[in-house]
């Protein structure tokens, strides 16, 4: 957590720029399975000892919160009432839903939350139930996000995800009934899946009619097992003409259906092109907004400087119950590394980035992309730079190109 120079400079920055709205992300580390593709920092064991186990876990993360607000009250950083919740992980389902709640009510004691503030957890499907996801909504939860990945058996089991097709009707159902919005998370590209196999999982997600999907192409990260299994030969690696035709099935298919993509990798059903549905907390994160990150390994970020707890369970327990806080490491990006970042993010969202951001030099670029069919003109002309669909699946390219790298 920041020092107390550190602080002040951070409540300096806050009380002179432009307004930023404030989210807090708590990270839930446990899974009942490490899936194959994952490296995220979660884990299947259930007790590491105190403050640091299924049974204890919430109250240590109440003990960051707790301390968070006494760290910003110390350095005079402005209270800001919070604009999202999110639980991720991990699996936070795997935690009780009362555990959940006491979460979120503590929050909105310390900082405030918004009125209809969206309030996010994620969940496999197999990991909820009807009464459970209804004291999550009874509780203050607004939306569920499940991960669905595929509709094809064989997908999920080269994924090494614990649930089966026919678990996501009854929990989408449940969250329906609740009053839940409910948000789809798919993976397309995983090894051996066809055009056939992904289309179909488009189509049964479809069914659903959720608020929401998120189609991400599968990346093998290294250490994973994934990555040794298509080491070994066990299984193909993954293919970037293969991944680029499925997103164009993905953008065809969920557009036909009323969803419009916002970001990248992210629909939301919006018929009207109303902004309706969209994932307020992630459009904070790629909007360079402000959150608080609780948990082992969370990253927080406030005005431009950015932090992370200690990684493992344990430390992170036993830091907090010494009264220590949980960061270790901090990080402030000067302002060009900034600048590429703002680029990187902008350029991902169908809201664009605002040609004016650039300097003169990565401006002359401009001509040369619309060249290339990656920026939409129309866009161009009202003063954003937003991708086409060839674009979308040029990012980097866009970003290389605008920044010289």
């Amino acid at each position: 957590m920041f020092p107390a120079d550190v602080g002040q400079r951070i409540s300096e920055s806050l009380t002179a720029g432009t307004p930023r709205t404030f989210s807090l992300y708590v990270h839930i580390p446990f899974c009942t399975v490490r899936c194959g593709y994952c490296d995220f920092n979660t884990y299947t064991a259930t007790d590491f000892g105190p403050g640091a186990s299924h049974d204890t876990y919430a109250t240590t993360v109440l003990q960051e919160l707790e301390m968070a607000r006494e760290r910003m009250d110390a350095s005079g950083i402005p209270n800001r009432p919070i604009h999202t919740v999110y639980f991720g992980g991990g699996t936070p389902t795997l935690l009780p839903a009362t555990d959940l709640v006491r979460i979120v009510e503590r929050a909105r004691a310390l900082f405030g939350i918004k009125p209809q503030a969206e309030i996010t957890t994620e969940a496999n499907p197999d990991t909820v139930t009807e009464d459970s996801i209804a004291e999550l909504a009874e509780g203050g939860f607004t939306r569920l996000s499940l991960g669905m990945q595929s509709a094809v058996g064989h997908v999920l089991k080269v994924l090494d995800r614990s649930h089966t097709p026919a678990n996501i009707p009854p929990a989408v159902t449940w969250a329906k009934q609740a009053g839940l919005e409910v948000s789809l998370d798919l993976i397309f590209g995983t090894p051996g899946e066809s055009l056939a196999d992904w289309q179909h999982s488009l189509e049964v997600a479809i069914e659903q009619a959720p608020e929401h999907l998120s189609a991400y192409g599968l990346i093998v990260e290294q250490g994973t097992k994934l990555a040794a299994q298509i080491r070994r030969g066990t299984y193909p690696d993954t293919d970037g003409d293969d991944q680029a035709d499925k997103y164009v099935i993905a953008e065809e298919l969920l557009g036909q259906a009323g969803y419009r993509w916002y970001e990248i990798s992210n629909w939301a059903h919006d018929p009207e092109g109303t902004g309706v549905h969209r994932a307020e907390h992630n459009l904070a994160y790629w909007r360079n907004q402000d959150w608080w990150g609780a948990g082992p390994g969370a990253h927080s970020h406030l005005a431009g400087i950015r932090w992370w707890n200690a990684k493992h369970p344990l430390a992170y327990a036993q830091r907090l119950s010494s009264g220590v806080p949980a960061a270790v490491g901090m990080e402030q990006p000067d302002e060009a590394e900034r600048h590429l970042e703002n680029i990187m993010l902008g350029i991902r969202l169908s809201e664009g980035l605002a040609i004016s951001e650039l300097s003169p030099t990565e401006q002359e670029q401009i001509p040369e992309l619309l060249r290339q069919g990656l920026l939409e003109p129309g866009a161009v002309k009202r003063g954003r730079l937003v991708p086409t669909l060839h674009g979308r699946l040029l990012g980097d390219a866009i970003t290389r190109q605008l920044a010289d790298i």
